[in-house]
């Protein structure tokens, strides 16, 4: 088996460190750390620093979800290098602090929620799981549309439902608002939370695409191709892997489908759903990476490098054009 540039990178203990420094590169360049220079502190406190913290989080418990679970059966740092370099992409979403913070929560959800794997006992890391879903929904209600994959999840694939892990995610998607709905009573501000309620049922006409960039479009595509490159690849490799490897990627994989469909349906949403759809591709396009060593697939590493530097060029310098 030759080892190729693909696979040195992937193993190398230096590829995360230097990912790492691209990133911060790529968040200065963005302008939002400093939005103005001459640099003053009153300049520097401007900046979206609490998004560039829950980035960096977000990075590291990606790396945290790869250790605790072994997803890449080799060392390999590729699929918290593949997030980060997947949004720097996109760096047109760093601004965003509910964004962010959905980011965060999703991530943080899955690292609980696959500890629970085949025990049904587990309602602390069940309720943990679903309190993050919980807090993400304080800033994008929609994401309750994925409770039932959850559940459907933990039944097949986790295997770790029964009636105390079910009632441990309710509650646990409910917590949030055990602090929020007194906090807004007691200020009279229950109107908020009706509203925020009924935007869950808040549908625009399907396929309307009038606000979508082509930055967003093209962010969109790759994406998803490489998520299709990730999906047929593991499909082909999966007998490789250990069962419960299986099981997780099956979440992945399902879990990216279904975000594709909810963005082609509703794309207001994208800025929201195109951090989860990352998220799950992540995983898949680490293993493509990781674990190929042919010539073709050597090629296509350059190939999506090349393609995500250009894609970061083109969202730091040039203004989001819309169609």
């Amino acid at each position: 088996m030759v080892k190729r540039t693909q696979n040195h990178v992937a193993e190398s203990r230096f590829t995360l460190p230097m990912v790492v420094v691209y990133a911060i590169g790529v968040w200065i360049a963005s302008g939002l750390l400093i939005p103005a220079i001459p640099i003053t502190t009153a300049e520097v406190m401007k900046g979206a620093w609490v998004q560039f913290a829950c980035f960096l989080i977000s990075a590291y418990l990606m790396v945290e979800l790869n250790n605790s679970n072994a997803l890449i059966r080799i060392y390999s740092r590729t699929v918290s290098c593949s997030f980060i370099v997947l949004l720097c992409a996109g760096c047109f979403l760093f601004g965003s602090l509910g964004g962010s913070i959905v980011q965060l929560c999703v991530v943080a959800s899955y690292i609980a929620g696959f500890h629970s794997y085949q025990n049904k006992q587990a309602v602390g890391w069940i309720f943990y799981a679903f309190l993050c879903v919980g807090l993400a929904s304080t800033v994008f209600i929609q994401i309750l549309y994925y409770v039932p994959l959850l559940w459907a999840m933990m039944f097949f694939r986790l295997t770790s439902l029964s009636w105390r892990t079910f009632f441990a995610s309710i509650i646990g998607l409910l917590l949030p608002y055990w602090f929020a709905v007194p906090l807004l009573v007691y200020q009279g501000g229950t109107g908020m939370l009706l509203r925020h309620f009924a935007a869950i049922a808040d549908f625009q006409l399907p396929f309307d695409y009038q606000q979508v960039t082509v930055n967003e479009l093209l962010l969109f595509v790759f994406v998803v191709a490489l998520g299709i490159t990730g999906t047929i690849h593991y499909w082909r490799q999966k007998s490789a892997d250990g069962i419960r490897i299986r099981l997780l990627f099956g979440c992945f994989i399902q879990a990216w489908m279904l975000t594709t469909v909810f963005i082609v349906l509703q794309p207001q949403h994208y800025d929201m759903l195109i951090r989860i759809l990352i998220i799950n591709v992540s995983p898949l396009i680490a293993h493509f990476l990781s674990l190929t060593y042919t010539r073709y697939t050597n090629i296509a590493f350059y190939v999506i490098c090349t393609v995500a530097l250009l894609l970061t060029i083109l969202n730091l310098w040039m203004p989001s054009l819309t169609f």
